[in-house]
């Protein structure tokens, strides 16, 4: 009587190994974008809370911006932050469009703000 063979061949072993292998390299590669993704969600919200705190400043000073482009840096959450803003007269002479754009690093897409200020 021959006795029955039990346990697997190498060449199943190998085939099993093989499609392991490139399930765990898929998971690998997935937790990579996934930590990506994640930083660029905080930089983007960092950068519209940067965005912003830069609003309440032009709403709540007294003196309306001037008409014309300006830009700068500022500092917040550790990071240092460019900032450019636009300043344009509406059909209402009462007032000012004011478009700001934030952008904290190189390669993240910039947060961009659009809103209306009052003359006074």
């Amino acid at each position: 009587m021959r006795s029955a063979q039990q346990g697997f061949t190498l060449l199943e072993m190998l085939v099993a190994l093989a499609v392991f292998s490139l399930a765990a390299l898929a998971l690998v590669r997935l937790q990579g974008v996934t930590l990506r993704t994640a930083a660029d969600l905080d930089s983007k919200a960092l950068g519209q809370i940067v965005a912003r705190n830069l609003m309440v400043d032009v709403q709540s000073d007294p003196v309306p911006p001037s008409v014309g482009e300006e830009d700068g840096d500022v500092e917040n959450g550790g990071r240092r932050w460019h900032w450019s803003r636009t300043v344009k007269p509406t059909d209402d002479q009462r007032l000012l469009q004011v478009d700001l754009t934030v952008d904290g690093q190189p390669g993240a897409s910039p947060v961009v703000l659009s809103f209306v200020r009052v003359v006074e």
